[in-house]
């Protein structure tokens, strides 16, 4: 679930295993570079830890974050 807070929207996303948080990340990096919007993210094993927001905006969240945050949501459900 995505929580706002700090400026930013943060997720974090356990897998089976390091294989699958990694082929997960492929898939939000393809997404995020269509989408023109990259995020802040850490991996470690099978954690995937995503934050969003808009450096271009003063680093606050905006509606380019939840639309982002969206688009990995329906890559997972």
């Amino acid at each position: 679930m995505w929580v706002e807070e700090n400026n930013r929207l943060t997720n974090t996303f356990r897998f089976k295993d390091f294989t699958e948080a990694f082929a997960f990340m492929t898939k939000v990096a393809l997404l995020a570079e269509k989408m023109d919007h990259h995020p802040f993210w850490t991996n470690v094993y099978n954690t995937v830890t995503i934050e969003l927001n808009t450096h271009d905006a003063g680093g606050i969240v905006t509606e380019k974050d939840h639309a982002l945050a969206k688009a990995i949501d329906k890559l997972i459900y």
